[in-house]
C-alpha cells in the first residue's frame, strides 16, 4: 500500500465513508460518503469525535498503542494483544513483516470478519476451512504463544497459522480466544467469520492452554458468570467446553445479524490504559449522555459493585460496551463480559490498583463511596443491591468446588473479596 492509504468503511451494506492514514504525517482522516449522508440513516452510529459532516476530518491525537493513530471507533475493530501475536506469527510465516503492516492494511485483513458490524474494503481474500476442531486449535495456540522459539522450530504450517488467524485475530483482550459458529442442529463448528445466520450459535471461546497453571482461569470465569447471573447482571449464555474452555454467545451476532458495537474507549477516545479518564463516574456520565434507559444505569451500578466485591480489578474501559439499535437509532448498554478474577491466584502481588476509580479512589473504596455514585446518578435502592452482591460471595466456594478448583485457589480468591 502507498504511504497515504485510504480504505472504505461499510455498515449494513452501505459505504458510510472512507478512512485514510498518512504515515509520514502520522495523521488519520475520515470523510462520510455524501450519498450515505443524503439517506439520513443511522445518525448516531458514531455519536462522538466524528462529526456528521461531508467535510474531511483529520485526527492527529490518537497516536499510540491503543488507537494506532486511527479514530477510536475505527480502532475498536483492530485486534488486541493475543490477536496481534497470531497476526505477527502468521505474517512472519508468510514472509511479511508485522512491523511494516500499517493499521489500515491490518483492517483490510479483518475485512468483513471483525467483531461488531463495521466492515472494511478492499478486504484481503482469506479462504476458510469448512470445520474446526477446538482441541486442535488449542494445541496450535499453545505453540503460537510460545514466542521464545522461532516459526521453524515450532513447526507451524502456514495453514495452521491461517486457521488461527482467521478465527482469533478479531477478538479483543489479552487471553487466547477464537470466534466460532456452531450449527444448532448438527453441532458442526465453523470459523466465526463464515456465518451470521440464525441457524448457528455464535460463540467467543476462551481457550485453556496453560495446563501447568495449577487451575483453570476459564473455569473461574465461568464461576463468576454463574454468580453474576444469579444477581441479575445481564450476560450472554455461556458454558464450559471439554471441561476447560469458556464459551460465551456473542452479543454482536444476534437474530442472524451483525450488531454494531463500540467499547466505551472506542466510542469516546478515552485511552483505556490511562488513568485520567478511567473512572466509573465517566462511564455513568457517558451512559446518561447517550440517553440510556434507567435499567441500564442500574445494570452499570450492579457491575461496578460486582467488580469491586469480587476483586475484578481489570474492569477497564474496553470491558464496557454499547450496542446500537438501527431501527431506533439509539444505544444501549451491551451485556456484561470479562467478569472474572484477573490475576494468577497462585502468585503473590504486593499491590494491585484497579483499572477504574470510584469516587476518585482505586484503593480503600468504601460503601460510602459507592452510595455517593448511586446518589449522583439516581440509582434506586442501592443498599439492597450492594447487600445482595456481598451475600453472593458465599456462592463462590460452592460453584468452585463443583468445577474442581483447588482449595488453595478458592482460599486465595476469596481472601481478595471486599465485603463492603
Amino acid at each position: 500500500m502507498a504511504k497515504n492509504q485510504i480504505i472504505s468503511v461499510h455498515f449494513q451494506g452501505l459505504e458510510i465513508g472512507k478512512i485514510g492514514y498518512d504515515e509520514n504525517q502520522r495523521k488519520s482522516s475520515f470523510q462520510y460518503n455524501p450519498a450515505f449522508l443524503e439517506r439520513d440513516l443511522y445518525k448516531r452510529i458514531f455519536p462522538y469525535i466524528i462529526r456528521r459532516s461531508p467535510n474531511v476530518q483529520v485526527f492527529s491525537e490518537f497516536e499510540g498503542e491503543s488507537f494506532r493513530g486511527l479514530p477510536p471507533m475505527i480502532a475498536d475493530s483492530l485486534p488486541d494483544y493475543f490477536g496481534n501475536i497470531v497476526f505477527k506469527e502468521w505474517l512472519e510465516a508468510t514472509q511479511k513483516d508485522f512491523i511494516n503492516i500499517p493499521p489500515l492494511q491490518q483492517l483490510t485483513y479483518i475485512g468483513q470478519r471483525g467483531m461488531g458490524a463495521l466492515e472494511f474494503a478492499p478486504a484481503k481474500d482469506i479462504r476458510s476451512n469448512s470445520s474446526i476442531d477446538v482441541e486442535e486449535i488449542a494445541e496450535v495456540v499453545k505453540k503460537v504463544l510460545d514466542i521464545k522459539t522461532s516459526i521453524r522450530e515450532k513447526g507451524l504450517s502456514d495453514l495452521a497459522l491461517l486457521n488461527i488467524f482467521k478465527i482469533g485475530t478479531s477478538a479483543g483482550g489479552a487471553r487466547p480466544k477464537i470466534l466460532v459458529s456452531e450449527h444448532k442442529k448438527t453441532g458442526l463448528l465453523v470459523a466465526g467469520d463464515l456465518e451470521t445466520s440464525i441457524d448457528y450459535h455464535h460463540y467467543l471461546i476462551k481457550l485453556s492452554v496453560e495446563e501447568n497453571k495449577g487451575y483453570s482461569k476459564e473455569k473461574v470465569e465461568f464461576i463468576y458468570y454463574q454468580i453474576a447471573k444469579t444477581l441479575g447482571i445481564e450476560m450472554m449464555d455461556s458454558k464450559i467446553i471439554d471441561d476447560k474452555h469458556f464459551a460465551t454467545l456473542r452479543f454482536d451476532r444476534q437474530h442472524g445479524e451483525k450488531q454494531h458495537i463500540l467499547t466505551a474507549s472506542g466510542m469516546t477516545g478515552w485511552d483505556f490504559k490511562k488513568p485520567e479518564n478511567s473512572s466509573y463516574e465517566n462511564l455513568f456520565r457517558l451512559s446518561v449522555d447517550l440517553r440510556l434507559p434507567h435499567k441500564d444505569i442500574e445494570q452499570l451500578f450492579r457491575r461496578m459493585v460486582f467488580n469491586l466485591v469480587f476483586a475484578n480489578s481489570d474492569d477497564h474501559l474496553k470491558n464496557f460496551s454499547f450496542i446500537y439499535t438501527t431501527e431506533k437509532d439509539r444505544w444501549n448498554l451491551a451485556p456484561a463480559y470479562d467478569l472474572t478474577y484477573p490475576l494468577d491466584a497462585l502468585k503473590n502481588y504486593t499491590r494491585v490498583s484497579r483499572a477504574m476509580s470510584v469516587n476518585g479512589k482505586r484503593n480503600g473504596i468504601t460503601r460510602k463511596d459507592i452510595l455517593t455514585i448511586a446518589d449522583q446518578f439516581t440509582v434506586k435502592n442501592p443498599a439492597p443491591i450492594i447487600d445482595d452482591i456481598v451475600s453472593a460471595t458465599s456462592l463462590f466456594r460452592q460453584f468452585s468446588e463443583e468445577q474442581d478448583i483447588p482449595s488453595k485457589v478458592i482460599d486465595k480468591i476469596e481472601s481478595e473479596f471486599i465485603r463492603i
